[in-house]
């Protein structure tokens, strides 16, 4: 049953306002993207880089990059270990946080870290199990305190490392734990498991960072691994899962496949998911065949209209809208 006092908060923020499947097929770039078209940040495994990309250009290149991240080499990331735990950067976010632009990245192999954009300097950084995916980070999150908040999918944990520069962290058991997302109106972090999504209260006690679950919901099928919030409805939370991409609608604690454009969308693997808060366009990947891994796309496909970015020789994991989160 749903705690007294989460359910109370999504009643009045309510009243305030879905086995492993074959790949897919690559996409034609389809039309040009709209003038003025938000940039992409994608996880880009094949050079090891976060990379932002101009949003108005189908195919993109070198001339396309409107600016990448990588802490190799860099001596502001010596500590996190980037040469051996930034192997296959597996998450991009940006974050606004007290009148500053943040990106939010992991790694498979240990690293995870809040990186001032566009500098590069560092905010917050460490190294989870490092050159091992004994942890697996494989997304982030900030906190409106500062904290930081990381997901460990083969670690089946969620740790939330209070502010910089203190390093101590609490740390919650989530079986194949890969989705974080802060919700503002109701004070509660969500996270996606591989066959749950819950609701977490961070806080503190005696001078320690605490997580605690204020609720839990089963997945309608299960592998768990993208979530988000859905823009302009804070109602909605994007889940994708091993077969399906769903909504969440947390006032009635229902996954549905009712929004526009799903029949596309929603489909098995979906790596990223989301939507674009000033247009609606939404911005999903998937496998495709015949890559160096099993995982990775050289396209970012594009709905409500069709189409798609493409990145020649790529090894794209995730894609995103780099712009602000969702109101």
């Amino acid at each position: 049953m749903l705690p007294v006092s989460l359910a109370a908060l999504v009643a009045l923020a309510a009243l305030a306002s879905g086995p492993a499947l074959p790949s897919a097929p690559a996409l034609p770039p389809g039309p040009a993207a709209p003038p003025g078209a938000t940039d992409v940040v994608v996880t880009e495994q094949a050079s090891r880089r976060v990379v932002v990309f101009d949003g108005a250009r189908r195919v993109w290149g070198p001339a396309a990059e409107r600016w990448a991240f990588s802490p190799v080499g860099d001596p502001r990331y010596a500590d996190a270990d980037p040469g051996r735990s930034w192997v296959h950067p597996n998450e991009a976010k940006l974050r606004r946080w007290r009148g500053r632009t943040y990106l939010l990245t992991t790694a498979s192999y240990g690293f995870a870290a809040v990186v001032a954009y566009p500098s590069g300097a560092r905010h917050w950084a460490a190294a989870l199990a490092p050159g091992t995916i004994r942890v697996n980070p494989h997304s982030a999150e900030l906190l409106p305190d500062g904290s930081v908040a990381v997901a460990g999918s083969t670690g089946d944990v969620v740790r939330l490392y209070e502010p910089p520069p203190g390093g101590r962290y609490a740390a919650f058991t989530l079986d194949d734990a890969h989705g974080l997302e802060w919700d503002e109106r109701l004070g509660v972090l969500w996270a996606l498991g591989g066959d749950r999504l819950v609701a977490l209260r961070a806080g503190r006690e005696d001078g320690r960072p605490v997580l605690r679950q204020v609720d839990r919901v089963p997945l309608p099928d299960p592998g768990g691994h993208d979530l988000g919030q859905v823009a302009r409805r804070p109602d909605r939370l994007w889940v994708s899962t091993g077969g399906a991409v769903y909504q969440y609608v947390k006032s009635r604690r229902a996954f549905v496949r009712d929004y526009p454009g799903a029949a596309a969308v929603s489909r098995p693997r979906v790596k990223s998911v989301g939507d674009e808060p000033r247009t609606g366009r939404i911005l999903s990947t998937v496998p495709e065949r015949g890559l160096a891994e099993s995982w990775w796309t050289t396209t970012a496909a594009v709905h409500r209209p069709a189409g798609a970015y493409r990145l020649a020789g790529g090894g794209i994991y995730k894609a995103r809208w780099w712009g602000a989160p969702p109101p």
